[in-house]
């Protein structure tokens, strides 16, 4: 154990105390000065003002020191001086607790005590901290009613406190009427200007400054990258005369805001130096742009790099998760977050949730949302979403009740997760009378994404006609995705003289969508119209049109294995094939399955259809399962499209009779495949 050294006061001295609350270096030292004052008449109790005060300061602002115990030290003075106010003030301003300066700055003006330069800047960061611009503008009357109104310090600190408060024309005001414009100031409006995308303005505050520091280059290259604006961020960093690692980090994160993914990781490698903001923005770069394996990837060279993650890093890991359907690597995480103390909030414990609902956990997304202190609305949205993927539309119709009991409002995006609930359990009842009632209810005018729920649950029930009358009743033009719904009940229900109409309104509106294409010419193939197929896929090889390829993951064991129709890129591709015809011929010998070869929309022979379907990305994702996986293990697949009939079918098969529960998540759902049924009651 360090023996830490005792202080003797002997004789003491003004001068002499003072000299060692500065140097103090720990509060068991401040202690024993504090009591030294105390117990000695000579300095109390009127002319210990001066060493109150920084015995105070220390308290309150130093890193060694204890707020409540600077609180304490105030309590009990009968009447505290201006400067022991101030000491308070500033340690609640920079603590948790900004509250509590502002009340104190009250409390101050009730005692008829006369706030001065060293008060305010600290209420009014305090006022700022907490977004309390209304109270701020009061703390501004009583700086003009002192006279201070020139101060630069507070002049700074009020252009800061308006143009946080969206108040840009004040905060320029205040700015214009400084009289001596330094670089707080400028930095403080620059700042208001670039966070409500005023590039314009910000620029010219900028230009105009005699004097910058790297914080206005910094928030400069921020805000360009904010406004997707790559080159002048680019230039001005190049322009730098100096840099520090948040230079680095803010034109870094631009790129990678920007997709410019491969320029932001040579940025990342020529980095002078890397903190945890660079590997966050770079784990975020992955992740938005698709790169999850990429994000997984680097994750393991950060760790090796002995930086440790924080919330941020952990949200874009999850989302990586999330994407891949990696639900062994999302659990790792999730034991990495509580091994790490790292807390989880709204923001983190959302993240947790999508990655369980869309790894296929949804009874592990709602043990975390159980979980979660301070449920909100994101939280909310988070969990009914969930629901509706995995078809749990009852346990939505729950949780909506039970958010709106517990005072949450919902918004137009928990009216679209309910509308989902609806539209995958085909309750056309249900989500009719919330799209009419959600006006009156809620207070919320259905969106174009609201009717495009609805117009897809009455498409997929077959009620074209309906569909068709909705879409003519939207008070705002229809997009893509509310065709794109009715081409898809034509197909699934064999319309092929509505789909042909359908199908060529959608090829105006979304030209490059391969999918669009795709659908049109399967409805023509069901028909049998093989010239209208033929001619659709033309037109779109004529365009440059590439097809998206049916592609399905299966993660083992932390690895992620991703196949393709036909695929025989898979060291094991040899085995994995043998194990499908063998599974193929048990289904045939014990249940009588054959292909579904209607579901081939092509002009072939029917041993060709058969051998087309046998290698879908979701068989060879299963025989593999059955490879590698235990025989009690559920198999975990995701696919990039929709689900075909056929392998609806034999997946349901492969259920039963091997006893084996497999869970996919295809573009549309979740379907959770168990003896012989399927969560979506074939309704998908």
């Amino acid at each position: 154990m360090v023996k830490i050294p005792s202080i003797t006061l002997n004789p003491p001295s003004k001068p002499h105390i003072i000299s060692l609350i500065n140097t103090c270096k720990n509060m068991r030292q401040l202690k024993q000065i504090h009591a030294q004052i105390i117990t000695d008449d000579a300095f109390f109790p009127h002319e210990t003002s001066l060493e109150l005060s920084k015995l105070t300061s220390f308290c309150a602002v130093s890193p060694n020191g204890s707020l409540p115990y600077a609180k304490t030290i105030f309590n009990y003075q009968e009447n505290p001086s201006i400067p022991l106010y101030n000491a308070l003030i500033r340690g609640f301003c920079c603590s948790k607790h900004p509250l509590e300066a502002v009340a104190l700055h009250k409390k101050m003006l009730q005692k008829g005590l006369k706030p001065n330069s060293m008060t305010y800047p600290f209420v009014i960061k305090a006022c700022n901290e907490l977004s309390m611009t209304q109270d701020g503008i009061l703390v501004h009357t009583h700086v003009v009613k002192s006279g201070l109104e020139s101060d630069c310090y507070i002049l700074s600190s009020l252009i800061h406190l308006y143009a946080n408060g969206k108040d840009l024309f004040s905060a320029r005001r205040l700015f214009d009427e400084c009289p001596e414009r330094d670089i707080v100031s400028g930095n403080s409006l620059i700042d208001g200007y670039v966070k409500y995308g005023n590039m314009k303005l910000a620029r010219e505050v900028f230009d105009g400054m005699v004097y910058r520091d790297v914080i206005s280059w910094n928030t400069m290259i921020n805000g360009y990258g904010i406004i997707g604006d790559v080159d002048k961020a680019k230039r001005l960093f190049d322009e730098m005369p100096e840099r520090n690692i948040v230079s680095w980090n803010s034109m870094l994160a631009c790129y990678a805001k920007c997709g410019n993914g491969n320029d932001a990781i040579k940025m990342f490698h020529e980095m002078p130096r890397k903190d945890v903001v660079s590997w966050n923005a770079m784990l975020a770069c992955h992740a938005q742009s698709g790169k999850s394996n990429e994000a997984l990837a680097l994750f393991e060279k950060m760790k090796e790099a002995h930086v440790r993650p924080t919330e941020a890093t952990m949200v874009s890991l999850l989302s990586a998760c999330s994407h891949l359907g990696a639900l062994d690597q999302g659990l790792l995480l999730h034991s990495h977050i509580c091994d790490h103390n790292i807390e989880i909030n709204s923001i983190l414990g959302t993240a947790l949730m999508d990655m369980y609902a869309k790894c296929g956990s949804i009874s592990r997304a709602a043990e975390v949302f159980r979980s979660i202190d301070r449920k909100d609305i994101l939280a909310w949205n988070t969990i009914i979403t969930g629901m509706a993927m995995h078809g749990h539309a009852k346990e939505a119709e729950y949780l909506f009740k039970q958010m709106q009991e517990e005072g949450v409002v919902p918004n137009d995006i928990t009216l679209v997760a309910m509308l989902s609930a609806f539209r995958h359990a085909g309750m056309i009842e249900e989500g009719r009378r919330l799209l009419i009632c959600m006006g009156s209810s809620y207070g919320i005018d259905p969106k174009v994404e609201h009717y495009g729920c609805v117009i897809d649950l009455l498409s997929r029930s077959g009620r074209l006609e309906e569909a068709f009358d909705l879409m003519g009743n939207m008070p705002m033009e229809p997009n893509a995705c509310a065709w794109g719904a009715l081409l898809g009940g034509c197909m699934i229900h064999g319309d092929a003289e509505a789909g042909g109409r359908v199908g060529k309104r959608l090829l105006d509106l979304q030209p490059q969508h391969s999918g669009r294409y795709i659908l049109l010419s399967n409805i023509y193939a069901a028909a049998r119209r093989w010239d209208d197929a033929r001619k659709v896929r033309n037109l779109m090889t004529a365009k440059g049109v590439a097809k998206v390829p049916g592609a399905s993951v299966i993660e083992l064991k932390g690895v992620v294995h991703r196949f393709v129709a036909g695929d025989w890129s898979h060291p094991e591709a040899k085995h994995i094939y043998e194990k499908w015809c063998e599974i193929s011929t048990r289904l045939k010998g014990s249940d009588g399955y054959s292909p579904d070869t209607a579901q081939v929309l092509v002009d072939l022979e029917e041993e060709e259809k058969e051998h087309a379907l046998s290698v879908h990305s979701e068989k060879l994702a299963i025989a593999y399962g059955f490879l590698r996986l235990g025989p009690h293990e559920d198999i975990r697949i995701v696919k990039n499209l929709r689900v075909c009939g056929d392998c609806h079918n034999a997946i349901k098969l492969i259920s039963r009779v091997y006893g084996r529960e497999i869970i996919m998540r295809d573009r549309n759902r979740f379907h959770h495949f168990k003896d012989g049924s399927c969560s979506c009651l074939d309704f998908w």
